[in-house]
């Protein structure tokens, strides 16, 4: 009986080292799913969050600073943190304020914290919120199905307040920032799990996904996306967030747009507007989630829209009157349908040489508003528009979309639709 311990001690040793031994779950890539809204048109997606676990509701901003959610509101967790003034949390975030709350502590109310701005960039209302930490816990994936779940024990977020909620999707808690900042969900997800910055958002109707890490890209029938144009991806000196400090950058995805075509044929536009202020930040073009369709500064609209009328008039493409928020609508009589979508004079987007163009076909072009009438889906967005062009989500759905942030690149498919498949076809089915 004497030996016992000794033999137990042995055991424990031997259980201790085996176990230790075992490499930490690493996975090489993520998904998130990301669903259309039929309402108010915006994507969401499910972050994973707290203790117990919440699977909250979140609207997808490609653009956004991070991820922040409703703290006023039913926020419970047991591993919730606070990280205090002068921390490393909050040297990465960039804060540079420090709160005090008055109120009894709380997720969302706590004493010596640094601040960030959480910031509704649907309705461009921003406001002071909390710096935080949480647990997250999300899919890996092979590109081909969804794996293990993964977590991440401290990831940072902003505490928002349950106002800013306003204008969201039915049912969202918050928003999921995908922008360039050292929080932006991609960046922090790569640093937890040591893959690269980079990641891939192919949008749908439906159902899409999100990917961040390596590829590959595979979607049913077993078709691999991996011819993608690339292109650089710009940076606008000047913060486009609704509230920001001075010197800030932005955190949006900036292209290079050169020209823009309809069937071969450069529109006439003020090409400088298509160029960024390096004071003001002004102009460009940017990709955005969070508009539902592109939106084209009033001189650039005119002029587009003018030249797709009289392309489509060269089809025997009939115009009828326009349906907001559309400016050129027409009928389906003369319109047949293509594997592409509707067969109307298709769009081109130039980038830096002739060579990386990306097309836009009827599938993503028109807009079906009516069995008999369908829309050109571009919107006006004004004489003093903020950027020039905004890439909205409806030209981006059944496209897939790679984002390199730690080369500056974006790579684009064009439409998936040529290829037989869709942004639909994620095989969501997990194989483990």
């Amino acid at each position: 009986m004497a030996s016992s311990p000794t033999i137990f001690s042995v055991l424990f040793l031997f259980i201790f080292s085996f176990s230790s031994a075992q490499p930490s779950f690493r996975p090489r890539a993520l998904l998130l799913p990301v669903t259309k809204d039929k309402s108010t048109l915006q994507y969401t997606t499910f972050i994973n969050q707290r203790t117990p676990l919440v699977a909250a509701s979140v609207v997808f901003d490609l653009g956004g600073r991070n991820l922040w959610v409703d703290c006023d509101k039913d926020y419970v967790s047991t591993t919730y943190r606070s990280p205090r003034c002068n921390s490393a949390v909050c040297s990465r975030t960039g804060s540079t304020a420090c709160g005090t709350c008055f109120s009894p502590p709380r997720p969302g109310c706590s004493n010596n914290t640094c601040s960030l701005i959480p910031d509704n960039t649907v309705t461009g209302t921003a406001t002071s919120g909390e710096v935080a930490t949480d647990i997250v816990s999300i899919q890996s994936t092979d590109g081909r199905n969804p794996g293990r779940v993964a977590k991440i024990p401290n990831l940072i977020f902003g505490c928002g307040a349950t106002f800013l909620l306003k204008g969201l999707a039915a049912g969202t808690v918050g928003m999921a920032g995908m922008g360039r900042h050292n929080i932006g969900l991609p960046s922090q997800f790569a640093a937890a799990f040591s893959f690269k910055r980079k990641f891939a958002v192919c949008l749908t109707s439906g159902r899409g996904v999100a990917f961040f890490g390596n590829g590959p890209y595979v979607f049913l029938p077993g078709i691999q996306i991996s011819r993608l144009q690339t292109t650089q991806l710009l940076i606008n000196p000047v913060s486009t967030a609704s509230a920001y400090s001075q010197g800030e950058k932005s955190t949006e995805y900036f292209v290079g747009v050169t020209d823009i075509r309809i069937a071969d044929k450069s529109v006439p536009i003020n090409k400088t507007l298509l160029k960024i202020d390096g004071t003001t930040g002004v102009g460009g073009t940017k990709i955005s989630t969070v508009d539902p369709y592109t939106v084209m500064e009033t001189s650039i609209f005119k002029a587009f829209t003018s030249a797709f009328v009289r392309a489509a008039a060269a089809r025997n493409i009939t115009r009828v009157p326009s349906v907001k928020p559309f400016g050129a609508c027409f009928s389906t009589e003369n319109v047949f349908g293509t594997r592409v979508g509707y067969a109307v004079p298709d769009i081109q987007l130039v980038f830096q040489s002739n060579d990386v163009v990306w097309r836009i076909f009827g599938a993503n072009s028109m807009v079906s508003v009516s069995r008999e009438v369908i829309c050109l889906g571009f919107v006006d967005g004004g004489v003093n528009a903020r950027t020039s062009v905004v890439i909205g989500g409806f030209q981006l759905e059944d496209n897939l979309i790679e984002f390199d942030l730690a080369s500056n690149r974006l790579s684009f498919s064009s439409t998936l639709l040529g290829l037989r498949t869709n942004c639909a076809n994620f095989n969501f089915t997990s194989t483990t």
